[in-house]
């Protein structure tokens, strides 16, 4: 008498999220391949939009490569391990665009802000793949006209 075994293996459905517009550029697969398993404690998890990522259940932070490249801003810029981020806080959201890099990436950080720090740095690595063609300044960097 032949003994069947059946196996089920639990895997959860892929985080749906929307692919942005130049999700298809070679340097966002490049980027994703480098991309961490852990970032601020959260697991990464599948999606289904093309060159995304996701960490956390329910997702905590969401990765989007292929974003529009910001042009000049006054908005807030950090630089971290050599990443330039612009910065964007709402009342539960920190959205970071990298600023420089073509294509950009976008990253939607829905976690506490205890934690929120080591997002940038985690994906420092897997972002500087992507070479930049400019940097914030600020008004430090501007030279002082001589008056007079």
């Amino acid at each position: 008498m032949a003994l069947l075994t059946l196996t089920f293996t639990s895997r959860a459905p892929a985080v749906e999220i929307k692919a942005a517009a130049d999700a298809a550029n070679p340097e966002c697969a490049n980027l994703l391949a480098k991309l961490p398993n852990t970032v601020a404690g959260l697991n990464r998890q599948e999606t289904s939009g093309r060159s995304t990522a996701v960490w956390g259940t329910p997702s905590g932070i969401v990765l989007r490569c292929g974003v529009r490249a910001p042009g000049p801003t006054t908005q807030t810029c950090a630089t971290v391990n050599g990443i330039d981020w612009l910065v964007n806080e709402t009342a539960d959201t920190i959205t970071l665009t990298t600023y420089g890099r073509t294509p950009a990436s976008e990253v939607l950080v829905r976690i506490d802000n205890a934690h929120a720090g080591e997002v940038p740095a985690t994906l420092a690595a897997a972002i500087s793949g992507t070479p930049p063609v400019a940097r914030c300044v600020g008004t430090a960097d501007v030279p002082s006209i001589p008056v007079g």
